[in-house]
């Protein structure tokens, strides 16, 4: 196994902002915890790269994988100042193999170049080409910025770990579009990010639902918001009830004025934008079901969590989802709020025959492990010669 060099800037920076961790982040995780007493970290910012010693590094990656360990300033403070005096030697890294987990830097031709001076040989995971396959679903400029991520994986990337089928099959087609190769690539599925925790007490007497996501347009938060409008003017507190977990993203103005001013919503939709792994757990337990109404995905982490903890699933009907999921969950079109009301309707009565034939179907659920993960990834380090001195393609 060659060295094992992991950037933790994406990490590392919003740790500092008191961001709580994405699927992205929990991901990035997991590595820090497999290759934690075995790989070094690397900070990154342009096509400045800092390489710290093997301590250090085990040590920051630690503390990252604790969302509850003390402020990171007070040891991280002391390592930045000893880098700008120049007291890091980093040693010879030619050759090493570079995991960035994050897509952070790959916008930026400065990042290659700080590779390609240092030798290593970066390996990339791709979690979606959502802003290139549906980009009326994210900010303005959000396309240009990530075609320019993907041909900078494609032009610099020793290899690929793409985290569903469907991702490597968008991916593909987007390298035929460009004209370009795609590097040796592997699907490597994920598993459940959330920390195991048991669930508490029920929250709440009524029937309800799960919604686990950031709040933005392609999630679809505004259609349900407007079922349960529908469900509290026509049967009042006999309603179920709907808990939103997830931070507030971009463009969702609509969906906020529904939570903060729809008086009909009100006792019967929850929000949490903070929610522990214990509160996570205890939410999903008791529900009737996670409910997944959005229009696109590169993957689904909330569906694997929510099947992993015995939870029943009504989801978009998404290749990625059958892709690991099979015929597990009921599925809608994300465009048909008709078919969503009536499994809302049919899983919230006491003794559902939907959730009942659900919960059966859910024994033969096979759920992804990071052993799984981390044999693909393996099988494509071994794969990757070591002698061989791929040259840097052309980066934007």
């Amino acid at each position: 196994m060659p060295a094992i060099l992991i950037d933790i800037s994406r990490l590392l920076f919003r740790r500092f902002a008191k961001r709580l961790p994405t699927g992205i982040d929990r991901v990035s995780i997991e590595y820090l915890r497999r290759y934690k007493g075995a790989a070094r970290a690397v900070l990154s910012y342009g096509g400045l790269h800092v390489v710290l010693p093997m301590a250090a590094s085990t040590r920051l990656f630690a503390l990252l994988s604790d969302e509850s360990a003390a402020p990171l300033w007070r040891e991280v403070l002391p390592l930045l100042v000893a880098i700008g005096k120049g007291a890091l030697a980093e040693g010879d890294v030619r050759g090493a193999i570079l995991f960035n987990t994050g897509h952070m830097g790959l916008g930026d031709g400065r990042y290659a170049e700080g590779l390609r001076r240092r030798g290593v040989r970066p390996v990339f995971m791709v979690h979606d080409l959502i802003p290139i396959t549906h980009p009326e679903y994210c900010r303005a400029g959000e396309m240009e910025k990530h075609g320019k991520r993907m041909r900078n994986v494609l032009s610099m990337a020793h290899g690929i770990i793409a985290n569903s089928a469907d991702t490597l099959f968008h991916l593909t087609a987007f390298a035929d579009a460009q004209g370009r190769r795609l590097p040796p690539a592997v699907v490597a599925p994920l598993a459940p990010g959330a920390t195991a925790a048991p669930a508490g007490a029920r929250p709440m007497a009524e029937p309800y639902f799960v919604v686990l996501s950031t709040i933005e347009p392609r999630k679809n938060h505004l259609m349900l918001l407007q079922l349960w409008r529908r469900m509290a003017q026509t049967r009042g507190a006999g309603a179920p009830r709907l808990v939103i977990i997830g931070q507030r993203g971009w463009e969702c103005e609509n969906v906020v004025d529904m939570l903060e001013r729809c008086a009909p919503l009100q006792g019967l939709v929850f929000e949490y934008s903070r929610c522990s792994d214990a509160e996570l757990a205890t939410f999903l337990h008791h529900a009737e079901a996670l409910l997944f109404p959005s229009f696109v995905e590169g993957y689904g982490m909330p569906l694997i969590e929510a099947l992993a903890a015995g939870v029943p699933v009504i989801a978009s009907d998404l290749a990625v989802f059958r892709e690991f999921a099979a015929d597990i969950p009921e599925y809608a079109d994300p465009l048909d709020p008709q078919r969503w009301l009536a499994l809302v309707d049919a899983y919230s009565e006491p003794r559902s025959t939907k959730r009942q034939a659900q919960r059966e179907r859910l024994r033969h659920f096979h759920l992804p492990t990071w052993g799984q993960h981390f044999a693909c990834t393996d099988a494509l380090l071994t794969a990757l010669d070591p002698a061989s001195e791929k040259r840097l393609g052309d980066v934007d």
